[in-house]
């Protein structure tokens, strides 16, 4: 189904045709699943708003500098590209980073005209210790289980979010729809 909309087309996946290819235990156990990462997300959400709110740390601030100690230096555009976001929103992000000395600009090697984003040694060791504080809340909601029960869990859901990484792009289009200009 496409759809214009000032410019653009909203080519809008065929559920039913889709939700056809799988079987209905699948599709109920991706509902489900649906059901508590939303419940997760809505969780996340409320101890990230409480951890800005008591701390004056914000996830987006663990989130970018977390992914430049993966990416390693970067140019914001990268950084944007690596958490799925605007390119306008994370420069907004890094600009209060650099301001509150947790990230630093340093000369691209590339390209002296360009720079790259760095973690300051404030920057990981504020990533260093809310890492050690969210790990700690963590287990205590895991201390009861038994711990073959936790290596289990632990070993899937690193799977899960390795399979869901690289599914992204899919899901995105699946998800919100594609959208393409009118004259591609």
């Amino acid at each position: 189904m496409m759809q214009a909309t000032g410019g653009w087309v909203v080519v809008a996946a065929g559920i039913d045709s889709e939700a056809a290819e799988l079987t209905a235990s699948e599709v109920e156990a991706g509902q489900r699943l649906a059901g508590v990462m939303f419940t997760l997300g809505k969780q996340q959400a409320t101890l990230g708003l409480k951890m800005s709110r008591a701390g004056g740390v914000d996830r987006s601030t663990i989130m970018l500098i977390k992914q430049l100690v993966v990416l390693g230096p970067s140019r914001s555009s990268a950084l944007a590209a690596a958490v799925h976001s605007d390119p306008s929103t994370v420069s907004r992000q890094i600009a209060a980073l650099v301001r509150d000395g947790l990230v630093e600009r340093r000369a691209d090697p590339d390209d002296g005209r360009a720079s790259v984003l760095v973690p300051t040694a404030a920057g990981l060791k504020m990533l260093d210790e809310q890492r050690k504080r969210i790990g700690l809340a963590l287990a205590r909601v895991i201390r009861q289980w038994a711990p073959d029960d936790v290596e289990k869990f632990l070993g899937l859901l690193e799977r899960f979010a390795t399979d869901h990484e690289a599914n992204l792009p899919a899901m995105i289009i699946e998800c919100a729809g594609f959208v393409r200009s009118e004259g591609e």
